[in-house]
Parts: C-alpha cells; sequence; structure tokens
C-alpha cells in the first residue's frame, strides 16, 4: 500500500494565553494521534512557511504586511479571535504552504491532505472566525497561477458557511466554491459560495448525507475539476461546542469516504485539510480529526 502523503509542521500548534477558548492543541495531538494509528509510516512532509507574495494572491497585501508585522487593527484582531502575535503568524503561514504541498502532492499522488488549513473566514482584506490567511483560497490561486490546474472544487463541509473562501475566490469561476453548514450558525451575514446549502439544525447522519448526496455527484460531473479541495471540519459532530448539527463518529467517517470515493472514482486527485473542530476533550476532538486521514489510507489501500 502507498502512503498517503501527509503534511504537517509544528507551527501549526502556536502559543495562546493559557485560559483561550480556541482548541490549538489539537494540532499537534492530531499528528501524534495520525502517527500513533500508523498513517504516516514514513513521517510527515514539512513545509516552509508561506512568503508574503504567495499570501497576497488571495489577500489584500496591505492586510497581508500588517499581519506580518503583527500589527493589525485592533478591529481585525478582535474579528480573528486570536491574538496576532508572533507565533500566530508562523502558524498562519505555515498552514498556507502546509495546505499549498497538499495540493501538489495530491495532484501527483491522487490523494494527500494536511493536519491543518480550511482558515475559511479569511477574507481578502481581513481576518475572522479563528482565521488569519485562507489557506485554500491561496493554495487554489497559486495551483491556478503556475499552471498546475485550471479548475479546482472546493467542498466545504465545515459546519459553518465558507464567507471567506467565497470571498477571497469571488472573481474566478473557475475556483468553485461549494458549501454545505448549518444554516442558522456562524457567520451571520454570510458571503455567497457559488452554491450554499444550508441545513437545519440538529440534522443527523442519514439526512446530512442524503443532502450531500445530491448535490456532490453533479458538480464533479458539471465541472470536472482538476483537484477537489476537502475542508473536513468535524464541528457538525453531535458534540462540538460550536456545531449545531448532530453528526456521529460514523457519520463523518461515512461523509469523509463518500467525499474521497466520489472524487477519486472519477480519477480527480483530492486534498483535505481540517477545518474546524471544537471541544475542552482534546484526544476525542484530535480522533475526530484523524478520520478524514483513515478514510484516505483506507481507499488507498482498496485500490492498491
Amino acid at each position: 500500500m502507498k502512503q498517503v502523503p501527509i503534511v504537517s509542521h509544528a507551527a501549526y500548534e502556536a502559543s495562546l494565553p493559557a485560559d483561550h477558548r480556541f482548541p490549538m492543541r489539537k494540532y499537534g495531538r492530531l499528528a501524534e494521534v495520525v502517527a500513533e494509528m500508523g498513517l504516516a509510516p514514513s513521517g510527515f512532509v514539512t513545509p516552509q512557511e508561506a512568503p508574503a507574495e504567495l499570501i497576497a494572491l488571495a489577500h489584500d497585501r496591505a492586510y497581508v504586511d500588517q499581519v506580518f508585522a503583527c500589527n493589525v487593527p485592533r478591529e481585525i484582531e478582535r474579528r480573528i479571535g486570536l491574538p496576532v502575535s508572533e507565533s500566530v503568524v508562523r502558524r498562519a503561514r505555515a498552514s498556507a504552504a502546509g495546505t499549498l504541498l497538499a495540493g501538489r502532492l495530491a495532484l501527483q499522488h491522487g490523494l494527500a491532505g494536511s493536519t491543518a488549513g480550511g482558515s475559511h473566514h479569511g477574507q481578502r482584506e481581513t481576518g475572522a472566525g479563528f482565521c488569519v490567511f485562507n489557506d485554500v483560497a491561496i493554495a487554489a490561486k497559486a495551483l491556478r497561477a503556475d499552471g498546475a490546474i485550471q479548475r479546482a472544487l472546493v467542498v466545504d463541509l465545515d459546519v459553518h458557511q465558507g464567507d471567506g473562501t467565497a470571498d477571497c475566490l469571488r472573481d474566478d469561476p473557475d475556483l468553485f466554491t461549494f458549501s454545505m453548514h448549518a444554516e442558522k450558525n456562524y457567520p451571520v451575514r454570510k458571503i455567497p459560495s457559488d452554491l450554499d446549502i444550508g441545513l437545519p439544525d440538529h440534522m443527523e447522519d442519514d439526512a446530512y448525507l442524503e443532502a450531500l448526496q445530491a448535490h456532490l455527484p453533479r458538480l464533479l460531473d458539471a465541472l470536472q475539476p482538476d483537484l477537489v479541495f476537502f475542508n473536513a471540519g468535524v464541528d457538525p459532530h453531535r458534540d462540538d461546542k460550536l456545531g449545531r448539527l448532530c453528526l456521529s463518529d460514523d457519520g463523518l467517517r461515512r461523509r469523509d469516504g463518500y467525499v474521497i470515493e466520489q472524487a477519486r472514482s472519477r480519477r480527480i486527485p483530492l486534498v483535505s485539510v481540517i477545518g474546524g473542530g471544537y471541544s475542552t476533550d482534546i484526544d476525542a476532538l484530535a480522533r475526530r480529526h484523524a478520520i478524514v486521514f483513515e478514510a484516505m489510507a483506507a481507499w488507498s489501500e482498496a485500490k492498491g
């Protein structure tokens, strides 16, 4: 069995004040869990930190420069919900570079993932919702700019609507954004994706999968993308602190396996990022995030 390449970086886990509500420890613990499960037998692939020029493909350069200088306006820092410190900036740069590297590896190997990424609230001119830079938008823009892809499909299954990705990619119809999320959840003011599917509160596994099955195959067939970016957020889980849906572990496993199968059965490369997930039980949270890496490994093993 070929190993599915997995990108990771120590900087994915930034330093935060001890009482901060964002579960930053999940990034380091996820890498540990993935290694413990034998999903990275040859080790992780490590990205370099993204330079400003790369990030500015999707973000306003003035905002990028403010972040690199750790000197963003207080209102923007408040919207982000994280201190824009040197450690947090390193994390944002490493995450953006990691998603791009994972995208390149997916194009080579069919599947790849990063143990971070999915910062889908990052907009062109501002961060928001624990997101500084929008790694998926940056990676999609970079791969299109250098001719590696012509078309991409973003499949965003985080429980929150992907407003920032929609904003960053709105001027390029060949970079298609699809967000399926809890309609009544954050953000209150949504920036329209190319396709938004808002779900009612408390939706469980079977109904959720039916909704996904109603849209994903036709999008893949109509768009025939060169690459799928899969935001495999685990915050639709019934135990998530910030979700409004009621998926089980098995529901997440079925969801991730279905997305991977739909892309790969059409020979479309897929890159996975982990998106959102919120719990004080870091070990349980990391194991939820590991489900998508298990699903990629299972597909790879099944197909030899």
